[in-house]
């Protein structure tokens, strides 16, 4: 259904032109994701994960075209993104849900309204259907009909994004990308919305791009599973592969930092360091400076992908076997 090939982003975080002028200042890019490449079936959940400044929540913005890529390209169901976003009848197909609940709805409409506003832009339906069809999308989520009376301020943080939920959902989209959509709640909470989530995957055959950085969430949400780093993605394939048996370092390091019971009283190796700027990335294999397998070829090289049974890594150690 979606399709990255090999696409980038940059953004101009340069200083005003006069001011790069008299300082003798070259232009900087932030290179927010750098030559990502994958691609989503139908009715599939494709996780992107990392720490934070990875590209992650880049990279779901221009899945729904509200970033188009600087190079390379960004295909649904074969046709380029820019184009499908102008014919309303595909725009209609693809929804999001955002990391904050309340900031991503109005605080001044009520519900009713909120979640009425795409069935009135995509034309979906008339006079009392609409408020029929809203009642309907409330109750899917977990919500009363009457709840549509209320304004966002009057819900509990897991209550407003079954909101959002019910928002997306108006529109009938068959993609929806979910940046980040638990990490606001609490644990328990992340719980219910992570299952309303799978329930409503399986009853109307929806297609996820799961964007997080706990891989505890993206285990119970995944069909294959992306790991990025500092814009790329350097692993990629089936979620159960790669947590049964992780094969680039980084993926290690993430995967070590899960609560589990079972590790209690086991050493652990964290991730140390800091994530490098992203506006001038060490040469060669971006995760060098943090990597314990890192040799001088990871310093020089930039490594090429490397498939491992169904996986994808892009790994010298894994590549060479010295990992």
């Amino acid at each position: 259904m979606l399709e990255a090939v090999e696409v980038t982003r940059l953004f101009d975080v340069s200083r005003p032109f006069l001011a790069r002028l008299m300082a003798g200042e070259a232009k900087r890019m932030l290179r927010a994701v750098d030559g990502a490449s994958f691609a989503i079936r139908r009715g599939t959940t494709l996780s992107l994960v990392g720490e934070s400044g990875c590209g992650k929540s880049t990279m779901a913005r221009m899945a729904v075209g509200l970033y188009a890529p600087s190079a390379g390209a960004m295909r649904f169901e074969g046709r380029e993104l820019s184009s499908a976003r102008r014919d309303a009848g595909l725009r209609r197909r693809m929804n999001m849900i955002f990391q904050d609940p309340y900031a991503s709805l109005n605080p001044r409409w009520r519900v009713r309204d909120i979640v009425a506003e795409p069935i009135r832009a995509f034309r979906l339906a008339r006079g009392s259907a609409v408020a029929e069809r809203v009642a309907e999308l409330l109750v899917q989520v977990g919500l009363s009909p009457a709840d549509g009376q209320k304004y966002p301020h009057e819900f509990s943080g897991g209550q407003r994004q079954r909101v959002s939920i019910a928002r997306a959902l108006a529109s009938e989209p068959e993609f929806l990308v979910c940046d980040e959509p638990t990490s606001a709640l609490d644990v328990s909470v992340q719980a219910q919305i992570l299952n309303l989530m799978k329930g409503l995957q399986e009853r109307l055959n929806l297609t996820y791009l799961f964007i997080s950085h706990n891989l505890a969430v993206v285990r119970h949400m995944s069909d294959r599973l992306g790991v990025m780093y500092l814009g790329r993605i350097v692993e990629i394939g089936p979620a159960e592969a790669i947590f049964s048996k992780p094969q680039h370092p980084y993926t290690r390091l993430l995967l070590e930092a899960i609560p589990d019971l079972e590790m209690v009283g086991r050493a652990r190796t964290p991730v140390g360091g800091e994530v490098p700027s992203p506006i001038s990335p060490p040469p060669g294999c971006t995760f060098h400076p943090r990597c314990p397998l890192a040799r001088e070829q990871c310093r020089a090289e930039r490594p090429a992908v490397t498939r491992v049974g169904d996986v994808e890594v892009a790994c010298h150690a894994v590549a060479q076997g010295w990992g």
